[in-house]
């Protein structure tokens, strides 16, 4: 079974525009789901539909607040990873050995959360930026 052959669009056509318009047909261009000016124009050309990314701006705040909450836990999980590899060091002393032991599981669960909380955090973005 062939593929259709692709359609070759060989003719051209020129539109003057000043500096303002240019930037306003980009403008516009940028807020749809085309990547080119060329695409974007035909369609609207051809009376085709153009797709107009949408923002839900309620949902900004929240993201703004959890991408804070990511880099607050991503630094105490740093602040507890070095605690834990210093008191590795400490291993003579008795006392921080049990100290070490029930925080090792702590800092686990802790990186593990972060980690969760990191993908859930991407899959926001992705589908925010509908990338």
């Amino acid at each position: 079974m062939k593929k259709p052959a692709k359609e070759v669009r060989g003719k051209m056509v020129v539109v003057r525009m000043n500096k303002q318009e240019l930037q306003q047909l980009e403008k516009f261009r940028q807020l749809s789901t085309e990547k080119t000016t060329g695409s974007y124009l035909r369609k609207l050309a051809l009376q085709q539909p153009v797709t107009v990314k949408y923002r839900n701006a309620s949902a900004d705040d929240f993201l703004l607040d959890m991408l804070q909450l990511k880099k607050e836990l991503h630094a105490i999980g740093n602040n507890v990873n070095q605690a834990v590899h210093k008191l590795h060091l400490l291993e003579k002393i008795p006392e921080f050995r049990s100290w070490v032991q029930h925080y090792d599981g702590l800092q686990k669960v802790l990186l593990c959360k972060v980690g969760e909380i990191a993908q859930r955090m991407h899959q926001l973005y992705e589908q925010w930026l509908q990338k």
